[in-house]
């Protein structure tokens, strides 16, 4: 058997979650022309601006120089249509020159400066053109496969997809929560039976492979609403990833600690029993016979049970040889005692010797 005491008990949620990048970014070519060359290593982390491919320049050059040509020539037609502006407003009192002549000459002159703030325009998207011709990662992360090969053509039409690099320091892991647990915390909360925590909630994993991951991290999202094909409520941590150790697609088991029962007991799993109308553990009271009582059983931590209503301080819990111990019998109670780092006990509960 073992003695029940009230204790304060962190309270714990065994889930399971998948990891993802918190930034994806899909990396496009943003210029028609052909793919050259591929400037990174699939696979390896890239800085955010660095160029991961080089699309063919030529074109784009000769667009850039051609935007500069006309943009000369419409600044020497500006400079002409001034100068003969200027000279018909000079003429306009000496009325050598008509007013019809000086409006033609004043428009003349609009329509020139404007055609050089266009002709500047086009310039400048030729010369962003051009930068688009090194295609450079939008984000630092883990830059992905490569999408095409050297010598494709891209960017006509809808611009082409190259690669994916994707932001995995820190790391996501996406879960979910029955909304009825979430629901019992707030009664369990608002009774006082149970402390939230405040501040951050701690999130740790536990690997495929059964490894406890070496970083903790928090709750940062929880969803307003729940899916109502499951009845849960979407969650979100975040987590740091320094070594990259985790990927994103894995699964993982996520352990969420959402607060504290004020006085509950830890019972282990071998002293809760069910039947048909619920959990109930077998207590040796002090006249050693057996009391069955109910309880409620709020979770699991570890290889115990928190029980939060049905027990007493003190109570003694049998644990083992429930076979022999059944409500009303006398017994002769054992402290558990685990053998070889087992959970089982060497003897809990005995019947009594005869004449007892």
């Amino acid at each position: 058997m073992v003695v029940a005491h009230s204790q304060s008990v962190p309270l714990t949620r065994e889930l399971v979650g998948r990891l993802s990048a918190t930034r994806t970014a899909d990396v496009r070519a943003r210029v028609a022309g052909v793919l050259l060359k591929r400037l990174y290593k699939e696979g390896s982390d890239v800085r955010a601006g660095q160029g991961l491919f080089q699309i063919d320049p030529a074109p784009l050059r000769a667009a850039l120089d051609g935007a500069k040509a006309a943009l000369a020539q419409a600044q020497a037609n500006a400079t002409n249509a001034h100068i003969a502006a200027e000279r018909a407003r000079e003429l306009i009192a000496s009325g050598l020159v008509s007013r019809s002549d000086l409006d033609n000459a004043q428009a003349a002159e609009r329509s020139t400066a404007a055609s050089v703030q266009q002709a500047k325009a086009s310039v400048a998207s030729a010369r962003i053109n051009l930068s688009y011709a090194t295609v450079t990662a939008p984000i630092a992360g883990r830059a992905g496969q490569q999408g095409v090969t050297e010598g494709a053509l891209v960017g006509q039409g809808t611009p082409t997809l190259l690669t994916t690099v994707e932001q995995i320091d820190p790391i996501y892991v996406n879960f979910e929560q029955p909304a009825v647990d979430i629901e019992r915390l707030r009664r369990a909360q608002s009774a006082g039976s149970v402390s939230v925590a405040r501040g951050a909630v701690s999130v740790q994993l536990t690997l495929a492979d059964g490894t406890p991951y070496a970083h903790a991290g928090t709750l940062d999202f929880l969803d307003v609403s729940v899916d109502p094909a499951t009845g849960a409520v979407a969650l979100r941590g975040i987590l740091p990833n320094p070594e990259h150790q985790l990927l994103p697609g894995m699964f993982v088991g996520v352990r969420l600690s959402s607060g504290a029962v004020n006085h509950g007991f830890l019972v282990p799993q071998a002293g809760l029993q069910r039947d048909a109308i619920g959990p109930y553990v077998l207590t040796v009271g002090p006249d050693d016979r057996v009391i069955q009582k109910r309880v409620v059983a709020e979770a699991l931590a570890g290889p115990e049970w928190i029980v939060t209503e049905g027990l007493s301080d003190g109570d003694r819990i049998v644990v083992s040889g429930t076979q022999n111990a059944r409500p009303g019998a006398i017994v002769a109670a054992v402290p558990y005692a685990a053998q070889g780092g087992s959970a089982q006990a060497a003897s809990a509960a005995a019947p009594a010797a005869p004449g007892r």
